[in-house]
């Protein structure tokens, strides 16, 4: 993954991010020497959303198909989320 400093971005401004993503889907940005952010461009980003969409909802059927679900009128499931 590439890595840019922050002066480099202050200095370059967004072609230091264009000309970096055209070469990976991600570039981090470093702040005094440590990874502080990552950027990406929006299909990417888009492509990850739902990666994670679909990774919850496998979730999900499998804990309904095993049985590790509550039925439970609203108030009761209020009352049990927020002891």
């Amino acid at each position: 993954m590439n890595t840019i400093t922050a002066n480099q971005l202050k200095t370059k401004g967004i072609s230091a991010i264009e000309s970096n993503l055209s070469n990976d889907k991600e570039l981090v940005i470093t702040v005094r020497g440590r990874e502080k952010f990552v950027v990406m461009d929006m299909q990417h980003y888009n492509y990850l959303r739902e990666c994670e969409l679909d990774t919850a909802l496998r979730e999900i059927k499998a804990d309904y198909e095993t049985g590790r679900y509550v039925s439970e009128s609203v108030n009761n499931h209020i009352e049990r989320v927020t002891k």
